[in-house]
């Protein structure tokens, strides 16, 4: 079977599909995965096809922080959007037999499969369905508003979402002879086959979401065929104690300065020795227990870790609970204070110390906290021994129907 997995976004947004994909290469099905242009060493790095979609994200970051006014800053989005649903709708018309997709591009996906008649699942890395159990990614407070406030506001949520991406829908319905439709990312009215490639065990299946919404387990990114680490990183593990990981991913761009003092200054009042990836920010510290590095797999360097500080997006987080290690987390924006907050919950992390709030002085005392609480080490132990045991494709791949 042809299959094409399309996705949008950051790093964080592609990577599980590489480890998804490589699955289902092995289960005998032809795979390419359509994401930015970025993205395409990522990608064929782990031995998949990859389709190129329009735009950049980090060019748009940079274009949307530089709009004069909010008129301008919607201009630019929906210029985007635009040109990902031309992409979007070529790729799904170049012939696969099954389109996944995930949860930003979905409702692009499912108007390509209607106009093509390729049927689409959805395969997303967050909760996307409106639930009394606990606010929705994205829901202004991480808190539990309770059960009839957590509904309400994940529906707004979804609405906001689905009102976003209107204009460029009826356009590209327009474009492909279409009727109108709800645009919303979860499939409008009509309930469709949805997968979430995350643990149950870090959020649990709402017992209100309809029955053809399934939570699988993580779909763990891919490693690159025949990678090998930096050997100055490999020495830098071997000269002392294991390091305290700080990066932010595709977070803070252009504050790379201001976060390398920052960070610096925090290493040396928790005492610590430290790895910080430079991101999308451009993160760059230098000093004797300080290495700077670029991509590395973090399934490879987590493990080798005495904890993690990062940004709580989904797949940075996922990967320090895989990896034991408890973790900082510093949320900055949609998802991650989510995330942040189940972290803290599951015993694997101190409080969240939000992006806003971060001093060097509260980065190094909360890193000193975490360290110091032998009880994060331990149920973060304990949980990735769970999670090792979660097979997370498996049900995707009975679905779909094993060989092709």
């Amino acid at each position: 079977m042809r299959i094409l997995i399309v996705t949008a976004g950051s790093r964080g947004d592609v990577a599980p599909f590489t480890g998804l994909g490589r699955r289902l290469l092995e289960a005998g099905h032809q795979v390419c995965v359509a994401a930015h242009l970025p993205f395409v060493d990522l990608v064929t790095g782990c031995g998949l096809d990859h389709r190129p979609l329009p735009g950049d994200p980090q060019e748009l970051i940079g274009a949307k922080a530089r709009a004069a006014s909010p008129a301008e800053a919607h201009a630019v989005t929906s210029a985007f959007l635009d040109r990902l649903a031309d992409g979007v709708a070529a790729a799904v018309a170049d012939g696969p037999d099954l389109v996944l997709t995930a949860f930003g591009p979905a409702a692009l996906s499912r108007t390509a499969g209607e106009a093509t008649g390729v049927p689409v699942i959805g395969t997303y890395l967050a909760p996307t369905f409106a639930t009394r159990e606990f606010p929705l990614p994205g829901v202004a407070r991480a808190d539990d508003l309770g059960p009839e406030r957590n509904l309400t506001a994940g529906r707004a949520l979804l609405a906001q979402a689905g009102a976003l991406q209107a204009g460029v829908l009826t356009r590209l319905r327009t474009r492909l002879a279409l009727p109108a439709a709800d645009a919303s990312p979860t499939g409008g009215g009509e309930i469709r086959r949805v997968f979430h490639g995350f643990s149950p065990l870090v959020v649990p299946r709402p017992t209100d979401w309809p029955s053809e919404v399934e939570v699988t387990g993580y779909w763990w990114p891919a490693r690159p065929l025949g990678w090998r680490p930096p050997a100055e990183l490999v020495d830098f593990l071997r000269a002392g104690p294991p390091p305290v990981f700080i990066g932010f991913g595709s977070m803070a761009p252009g504050q790379g300065e201001r976060l390398g003092e920052l960070v610096k200054a925090a290493v040396t009042r928790a005492g610590v020795r430290a790895v910080v990836q430079a991101g999308w920010a451009g993160l760059s510290v230098v000093g004797d227990d300080v290495l700077a590095i670029g991509d590395v797999p973090h399934d490879w360097l987590f493990p080798r870790t005495a904890a993690v500080v990062h940004h709580a997006g989904a797949g940075t987080a996922a990967a320090g609970l895989r990896a034991g290690v408890p973790a900082v987390p510093v949320p900055v924006m949609a998802d991650q204070p989510f995330w942040a907050a189940r972290l803290h919950r599951l015993g694997v992390a101190p409080q969240p110390l939000p992006f806003h709030d971060l001093t060097a002085e509260a980065l190094g005392a909360t890193v000193t906290a975490c360290m110091g609480d032998p009880a994060y080490r331990r149920r973060a132990a304990e949980l990735a021994g769970h999670l090792a045991a979660e097979d997370g494709a498996a049900a995707l791949l009975d679905h779909i129907g094993g060989a092709a």
